[in-house]
């Protein structure tokens, strides 16, 4: 592959020599995309929720073999089927010096859960919040909740005062263009407090002296610059002028591992790459179908899902680095069957002949939403798709963009057909299916369920899902879960993609397979 530098690219690679005199403390970090915001509760997305977890923390989170672990609550208990008592550390100061206390707990949860945020399919089955003491809560769930401290382990604790103060009580949405003071400014708890923010430019973070807890890395100093661009980013981090890039282009792995300066990070991820369709409205949006959705016919959707050459995609765009998938969860995964992992085959002639038997012989025209710097080769694989669509008639007209433009869209629902990917926060196919596959409600059930997709009797497994004990009992009421959704071609699965990071050679991480980059495990060399 041959690259031929732009100017825009050009200023990225001068922007980062310039910086390049750092401390042997300071890590450089290039990811192909920014997180939109310095709110907690404004984007439920992997790389914005990694970025803010490093300031900001939940009261229970995950240690480096994804184990739940102590953070802000210290212990936690159910003391009766639907209420969990959750001890809170003492001694904990926000980084403006301010205490932390129940009341931020309450205060929280309750932003959370209000309007504008996009972390409401964490808090849609909570009753009431209950301040026990100044360091004692009470969470009670609408029906019996065991996995509740999972849910919890991504959703992160703001200071009350401070969000009062700088008139931030509501979370920035991005969805209507509102910002506020948490756009740009933080205060959390974290082990790195936010320096300067630079949005879509360079974010940088220092480490927090007075954290509560112990930092197990020696890095003082972190930058972090979106490098939108492959070749760009790849060049940054062989000149050795950023220390780490995620994701690595899969057609760069080899020269990255043969560089001698520089190696890369690869394992298996949690995030299933799916394609959505808009079941819920009568007419199409964006299509040059008239009076009627094609997509509320199953015979469609199943045409769609019968048209991907998956094998092709993984070969040809993704040169080997993804895993097919028939699921909306993938291995590792609590739920995950591999018995039910079998995707319809790949058959044109099959596709045609629904289309047909569906009302639509010569296929039909619609928009597709894609992002393409969020996911490994995200634009690439919308291309594929669209090509095998034409195959069967149908005419996609491809919308791809950057995220920051394209998250606002969709998740507006805003979209007749689009590409997403999913990673459970709780490593349970619960999260998915209350996430993706629930009915559409106000308090936050469905909330990424874009194509607003319904089947009363999937959500009624679900709460069975998330009330079941007998763990034996739960996979089988899992399995049945998935057998609806799949039966109902209801999403289309696509993959799980790799995980890919170039780290130079005097910097030691490490990989989560949530692709989550906890600065506090970093260490140079």
């Amino acid at each position: 592959m041959t690259f031929k530098p732009t100017l825009m690219s050009g200023l990225i690679v001068a922007a980062l020599a310039a910086a390049s005199a750092a401390s042997a403390q300071t890590v450089r970090i290039g990811n192909q995309g920014d997180a939109l915001s310095m709110d907690p509760h404004s984007l439920n997305e992997t790389t914005q929720l990694s970025v803010v977890g490093n300031v900001y923390e939940p009261l229970v989170g995950r240690d480096q073999n994804l184990k739940l672990t102590p953070r802000l609550a210290t212990s936690w208990k159910q003391v009766s089927p639907t209420v969990w008592r959750f001890e809170l550390r003492k001694g904990v100061k926000f980084h403006d010096g301010k205490p932390f206390t129940a009341d931020d707990v309450l205060f929280s949860l309750a932003r959370g859960a209000g309007d504008g945020s996009d972390m409401r399919s964490y808090t849609n089955d909570i009753q009431a919040v209950r301040k026990v003491g100044e360091h004692t809560v009470d969470i009670e769930t609408k029906a019996p909740f065991p996995i509740l401290p999972d849910v919890l382990t991504f959703f992160y604790v703001m200071s009350k005062t401070w969000s009062e103060e700088n008139q931030a009580t509501k979370p920035v949405d991005r969805r209507k263009g509102i910002e506020n003071a948490a756009s740009f400014r933080a205060n959390g708890t974290g082990p790195f407090r936010l320096r300067e923010r630079q949005p879509n430019v360079k974010t940088t973070f220092v480490r927090n002296g007075a954290y509560w807890g112990k930092i197990e890395g020696n890095v003082v100093n972190v930058e972090y610059t979106p490098i939108g661009n492959d070749a760009t980013r790849v060049a940054a981090l062989l000149s050795g002028q950023v220390d780490v890039i995620e994701p690595v282009p899969v057609q760069d792995v080899a020269r990255i591992n043969a560089s001698g300066k520089s190696k890369v990070l690869q394992g298996p991820e949690l995030r299933t790459i799916f394609l959505g369709m808009d079941q819920k409205r009568d007419e199409l949006l964006y299509s040059s179908v008239k009076g009627k959705n094609p997509f509320k016919d199953k015979r469609v959707r199943q045409a769609f899902y019968q048209a991907i050459d998956i094998v092709g995609i993984q070969k040809s765009v993704m040169r080997g680095a993804s895993r097919p998938s028939a699921l909306m969860v993938g291995p590792g995964i609590n739920g995950y069957d591999a018995s039910m992992d079998k995707r319809p085959a790949y058959d044109l002639d099959a596709a045609k002949k629904l289309l047909a038997d569906a009302g639509y012989p010569n296929g039909f025209e619609v928009s597709m939403n894609c992002p393409n710097d969020r996911y490994v080769n995200d634009g690439e694989i919308c291309q594929a798709v669209s090509a095998g669509l034409a195959k069967v008639g149908v005419k996609v007209r491809l919308q791809a963009e950057t995220k920051g433009t394209y998250f606002p869209k969709v998740l507006k629902r805003d979209t007749s057909f689009y590409l997403l990917g999913w990673t459970p926060s709780t490593y349970d196919a619960h999260n998915a299916l209350n996430a993706l596959t629930r009915c559409v409600d106000d308090k936050g059930a469905g909330q990424f369920n874009l194509g607003a997709y319904c089947n009363p009797k999937l959500d009624e497994l679900t709460l069975k899902i998330q009330s079941e004990t007998d763990q034996a009992k739960r996979n089988a009421l899992i399995k049945e879960a998935f057998k609806l959704h799949d039966e109902d071609f209801a999403h289309l699965p696509l993959h799980q993609q790799a995980l890919a990071w170039g780290v130079a050679n005097n910097l030691s991480l490490v990989q989560l397979a949530d692709n989550v980059m906890p600065f506090r495990f970093m260490s140079v060399k």
